[in-house]
């Protein structure tokens, strides 16, 4: 009996889990995915020089302020480049069972504790590195699996 009442309750709250993410943009109604452009697609797994991409590109307009996923704890700073370019900055953040790297955008802070929605930075300047894309934050799972079903 408490074996099935905790499938029961798996079953039960998993749906709930799928799309719980904040919106993550100021300005966009919805967690939007960046389609095609000049330097390629932005889902999960779409091809990034011969290898899938391990992330989501989450359309954002340059400046614009970006939200906490989820509440917890911001770890460090994450940065996508080892180069130093306009736009190598983010963050890494874990709490209720997530953890993310968040990047392009210039944190208020690199640690502490954060709730869902709070303002967590800007995004960055992505028109002075990559001319053209479709202007974006990027989201991985630390894991590296598909964040998708959160958006």
């Amino acid at each position: 009996m408490f074996s099935s009442g905790l499938l029961l309750l798996a079953a039960l709250i998993s749906p709930v889990l799928a799309g719980q993410w904040a919106n993550l943009c100021a300005g966009r109604s919805s967690n939007g995915i960046r389609t095609r452009d000049g330097y390629g697609q932005g889902h999960y797994g779409a091809s990034r020089n011969g290898r899938p991409h391990q992330g989501v590109d989450v359309l954002c307009s340059d400046g614009s302020t970006v939200y906490a996923p989820f509440s917890g704890r911001i770890v460090r700073q994450a940065k996508p480049y080892r180069k130093n370019n306009a736009i190598n900055d983010g963050v890494q953040i874990s709490g209720g069972g997530f953890c993310v790297k968040m990047f392009y955008i210039k944190p208020i802070r690199y640690s502490g504790n954060i709730n869902k929605g709070d303002e967590l930075g800007i995004l960055l300047p992505m028109q002075r590195v990559y001319p053209g894309i479709q202007s974006h934050l990027h989201i991985e799972n630390c894991d590296k699996s598909n964040p998708t079903k959160y958006l």
